[in-house]
């Protein structure tokens, strides 16, 4: 195994990581904007506000999300383990 095909692994799984915790990252991030927007307008400053929205918005976003981020892992684990790919 060379450098190249080390560095070729490495890159593909960071980008995996970022592939797949895009959606739930994304929509954490939306949820707690809206929220933050929310505390704002009405000046309600309670930090425990936001928690459990977020939790439950990555839940759903985990059940619709959840089937693609499993195939893009298995094709990533298949692509691994076969090697094939990476040699040439």
């Amino acid at each position: 195994m060379t450098q190249g095909q080390v560095l070729d692994v490495a890159r593909d799984t960071l980008y995996m990581i970022i592939v797949c915790s895009a959606p739930m990252l994304i929509i954490s991030l939306v949820v707690g904007l809206v929220i933050s927007i929310f505390q704002t307008v009405t000046s309600i400053q309670e930090q425990t506000l936001t928690f459990v929205p977020k939790v439950l918005a990555v839940f759903v976003g985990l059940m619709i999300f959840g089937s693609w981020i499993l195939t893009n892992l298995t094709e990533f684990v298949e692509r691994i383990w076969n090697f094939s790919y990476y040699l040439g």
